[in-house]
């Protein structure tokens, strides 16, 4: 068994406001939920209006699997052209 946590640092430029940036990471959240088997948290800079740190983790019996996952994760994530990644961080258990 394989366990794979991907952690991403975000900035969203143009949110103004901690709704503005619920919305972009809700659509984030539905889009990847409704794709694949991976979970989602918000676990940095609640309170921050332009940043957020998002960690995705999933889990499967190959190596490979994990990694297909978090890189569908990420093609989601580089899709939205209102979001700047800072950061991009891999575990794998």
């Amino acid at each position: 068994m394989i366990i794979g946590l991907r952690t991403v640092e975000i900035f969203i430029p143009l949110s103004q406001s901690l709704k503005e940036k619920r919305m972009v990471l809700r659509r984030i959240k539905d889009r990847v939920q409704s794709k694949m088997n991976v979970s989602y948290a918000e676990i940095d800079h609640l309170d921050k209006w332009q940043r957020a740190c998002l960690a995705f983790v999933t889990v499967a019996n190959k190596r490979l699997e994990v990694e297909k996952r978090l890189d569908a994760v990420m093609e989601i994530i580089i899709d939205d052209d209102r979001i700047t990644i800072l950061d991009v961080e891999s575990d794998f258990l």
